[in-house]
């Protein structure tokens, strides 16, 4: 079996996480890290602001594809009176 790609430029194992997690995560200053197990990725340790800037993109993608799907309904007309 080939290897598995690792989506992170900081890799430790869960045991320097358990001694440490604060330093852990420190050390990739802002960066994700791989958390190892036995060899195999087993989580991404992800600091509070890259997750949220994450959150946001996501949020981001999603309205961005209502509004594209919304693009080909048909429209409604509207007049002032009826608000």
């Amino acid at each position: 079996m080939g290897a598995t790609a690792i989506f992170a430029s900081h890799v430790a194992s869960i045991t320097e996480l358990k001694k440490n997690p604060t330093a852990t995560v420190a050390s990739a200053e802002g960066e994700p890290v791989a958390i190892m197990n036995h060899s195999k990725t087993a989580f991404y340790c992800v600091p509070a602001p890259l997750f949220e800037m994450m959150m946001d993109i996501i949020d981001e993608r999603e309205l961005a594809k209502r509004v594209r799907d919304r693009l080909h309904e048909d429209e409604v007309e509207v007049s002032w009176e009826d608000l």
